[in-house]
């Protein structure tokens, strides 16, 4: 009942635009999310606060979304997927409206509390609808649809709001951002079916894949990265504006060439990963390393900057496909789970590396914190190599799995035996 209505193996014009719908609602929750990377300083001049203190526009939603994902997912088990995601558009479009209209600085904060509950909720709920709006074979194109909007709001949701905020204010950045939303949500509401929920995952689950060896590589592979990733990208724009001496006017077409070539890099990694898992990731986190340690040498020359800038975006662009897929070959079994897990540890981390390099700019300097983020970038990518079975395709036995009720069991626990875990419990050696 909760599937669009399908009478051949082609999707309808109506579900390709509920994918669509739900790719606007990715695109404009991350624009929303990652959009003070560009409109850092005027912001925080605006609060008078230091740019330290301004990256805490980049923590809050990371830490409430690393806790959000797990524990909405948990909540919510009963209640319909469109109106969960329709109320989740409705507090993103509220907290635009809080931050448009902040008097103070803490009332920004309150705002990027609120988008960090949509980030976790909206992406628990959402990321895995393509198989409920499309037939089987439509899937992966629709799921790439769907996660498209990640790179897209690199490209064009964040130099457009910081062309919009160097234009007419920050303010009316997340004005537009808040209009936006309001389109989501009534174009969730009019285009997507009722979606009864069919999956949940519950902290159980969670706990049976954290003791899995390929699980562990994967939390501590997109830790240091993301890590490495947000503690220099969040603090890009005062680099820009104190090593390279760049005129603010083209801040926005510097991070035009970011995003263009995160893209680029997307849809590069997305084709790589599947043949080659290990040397795509090991690939993306060395050029992260390369452009971050370069640019302290060569940010004083624009031409540089640029070249560096479009190697950083390409090498990001993967790093996301890359992380996801290690996350799913590791727990082939509960694709459910393992997505909880990838957006929480991302989240957290993205936060991590925010509040990291904000401690670190006010007390050195931009370029002090992109060479250690070089540095922890070069980490990953030993992480990676020094583990060559983590990212292998898991291809399981049937006799190596001992198949057990799925995630969505909603019988009373009392009816469940006191052995019976949420997902399958693969053999150990076919664990990664």
């Amino acid at each position: 009942m909760g599937h669009m209505p399908m009478t051949t193996e082609r999707p309808s014009p109506r579900a390709w635009a509920a994918v669509a719908t739900l790719t606007l609602g990715i695109f404009t929750i991350v624009t929303t999310e990652i959009l003070p990377v560009g409109l850092l300083t005027p912001i925080g001049a605006s609060f008078t606060v230091s740019d330290g203190a301004a990256g805490l526009m980049m923590t809050m939603p990371g830490l409430l979304a690393a806790v959000a994902a797990p524990t909405i997912s948990a909540a919510t088990a009963r209640l319909d997927r469109r109106r969960l995601l329709a109320s989740f558009t409705a507090l993103l479009l509220l907290a635009n409206v809080l931050a448009a209209a902040a008097p103070g600085y803490p009332v920004m904060l309150l705002s990027r509390v609120l988008l960090g509950i949509v980030v976790g909720g909206f992406w628990s709920v959402g990321a895995g609808l393509a198989a409920r709006l499309v037939p089987p074979r439509s899937v992966p194109r629709a799921t790439a649809v769907i996660f498209s909007a990640v790179p897209l709001g690199s490209v064009l949701g964040v130099p457009a709001g910081t062309f919009v905020g160097d234009v007419a204010g920050w303010r009316t950045a997340f004005a537009v951002l808040a209009a936006l939303a309001a389109v989501t949500l009534a174009a969730l509401w009019a285009l997507l079916p009722p979606l009864p929920p069919e999956e949940t995952t519950r902290p159980a689950a969670l706990r049976v894949l954290l003791g899995r060896t390929g699980i562990r590589s994967a939390l501590l592979v997109t830790f240091l990265i993301v890590l490495a990733h947000f503690g220099t990208y969040t603090y890009l724009t005062p680099f820009l504006a104190d090593v390279t001496r760049l005129d603010p006017s083209l801040t926005p077409t510097f991070l035009l060439v970011y995003g263009v070539a995160g893209i680029a890099g997307n849809f590069a990694g997305g084709s790589a990963v599947a043949r080659f898992p290990r040397a795509s990731f090991a690939t993306a986190t060395g050029g992260i390393a390369a452009a971050t340690l370069l640019l302290p040498l060569l940010g004083h020359r624009p031409a540089a900057v640029i070249a560096l800038l479009v190697l950083w975006g390409f090498a990001y662009g993967a790093v996301p496909v890359c992380s996801q897929t290690w996350f799913a070959n590791a727990a082939p079994d509960a694709p459910g789970a393992a997505s909880v897990l990838f957006t929480a540890s991302f989240q957290a981390t993205l936060s991590a590396g925010a509040l990291t390099g904000g401690v670190l700019v006010d007390r050195t300097s931009p370029a002090t914190v992109m060479a250690l983020g070089g540095a922890t970038a070069l980490l990953a990518t030993l992480a990676i190599a020094v583990r060559p079975s983590d990212l292998r395709r898991i291809r399981p036995r049937r006799t190596a799995t001992r198949r057990i009720r799925p995630c969505e069991d909603h019988r009373p626990r009392s009816t469940l035996s006191a052995h019976q875990a949420p997902i399958a419990q693969p053999d150990r050696a076919s664990d990664f």
